[in-house]
């Protein structure tokens, strides 16, 4: 059960470090193999009609991209494009083996480096970073202990700064820090509480500033802050209102905004932001309308510029955006096309 802050009107997991070879089975590694990089993304997830995202997208820096998703035999592949080409070819994917039973997160937190983490056929959570070479070496994965039902969601608040993020086996949060060393230890992950039924969503507007949010097991969105230290304390979350059957997308433009999105009860988007005080109020959301089958994907790439995408009933793209002063399309959404499986 949630213990909800006060002033809201609504109320609502042990380790050890191996790696994963490619036909799951752990191999010890030396420490000097499991040199952990952190990073700077987002990784969005449990209502099953509505969390499919087999693909974790990261860049980090201008015409830089990289792409990680699993292979038919649940193994990891890797695709970059380079500004010039796509490597190691158009139609090739480079393999990073493991076994994996989740889709993956990743995150870079700067220039020529790169954290994927994903959950194994055990459950616990794997991680390989790049930082010109793969660590530990392929076919290995540092194993990060613990026991999740969900998959894992990534953030970065500046260098050398990670924070991971997935739901136990008994639906509460639990979190994963490096700054340096994996905090609360290499084996152990920090209890946040909470009950949910929603994998998290991640947003962070400033250095040493995090926001997480997910849908709970009553069905509505709540939200843990962290600037130095978690608020609310302890294992209560800030009661946010609404009736969702998806999970949220987060996105930040800059200082002091952020703007969640999720599916309500009839499919249609609904919208909510933070700007010093939270808009339309505290458990209110503003609906956007559409008919979606999917859970929504925002982005933001100026000030006052966000992108919200999803697949509307006929499987096809719908996009709206905010421009500072209005959302557009002004009525409906813009069909982007195509056909989509989810």
């Amino acid at each position: 059960m949630f213990q909800d802050r006060s002033d809201q009107d609504t109320p609502v997991a042990e380790t050890d470090e191996t790696t994963l070879s490619n036909d799951g089975v752990e191999t010890g590694e030396d420490s000097d193999k499991r040199e952990t990089l952190a990073v700077q993304s987002v990784a969005n997830t449990a209502f099953d009609t509505l969390q499919k995202v087999a693909i974790a997208l990261v860049s980090w820096s201008e015409y830089r991209l990289d792409i990680f998703c699993l292979g038919t035999r649940n193994q990891m592949y890797h695709k970059a494009w380079d500004g010039s080409a796509w490597r190691p070819s158009p139609t090739n994917w480079e393999p990073l083996d493991g076994a994996f039973s989740s889709f993956p997160a990743a995150a870079s937190w700067g220039e020529n480096r790169l954290d994927v983490f994903c959950l194994g056929t055990g459950n616990q959570m794997y991680h390989k970073a790049w930082n010109g070479l793969w660590r530990p070496s392929p076919p290995g994965w540092t194993n990060l202990g613990g026991t999740f039902s969900s998959p894992p969601a990534v953030c970065s608040w500046g260098a050398d700064r990670l924070d991971v993020f997935a739901l136990g086996t008994d639906n509460q949060m639990f979190r994963k820090a490096w700054d340096g060393a994996w905090r609360p230890s290499p084996n152990n992950w920090e209890a946040l509480g909470g009950v949910f039924s929603s994998y998290p969503a991640l947003a962070s507007w400033a250095p040493g500033r995090l926001d997480i949010f997910a849908v709970g097991a009553n069905n509505q969105m709540y939200h843990k802050a962290w600037d130095g230290a978690w608020k609310p304390s302890g294992g209560n979350w800030e009661a946010l209102g609404g009736i969702f059957t998806s999970p949220p997308a987060v996105a930040s433009w800059g200082r002091n905004r952020i703007d969640i999105f999720a599916i309500g009860t009839h499919n249609q988007m609904y919208h909510k932001a933070w700007s010093g005080e939270w808009k339309p109020s505290p458990t209110g959301w503003n609906n956007l309308g559409g008919t979606f089958s999917s859970a929504p994907a925002a982005v933001c790439w100026d000030d006052n510029r966000v992108d919200i995408f999803g697949l509307g009933t006929n499987n096809s793209m719908y996009h709206k955006w905010w421009n500072g002063l209005e959302w557009r399309p002004g009525t409906g959404w813009e069909g982007l096309g195509g056909t989509f499986s989810g």
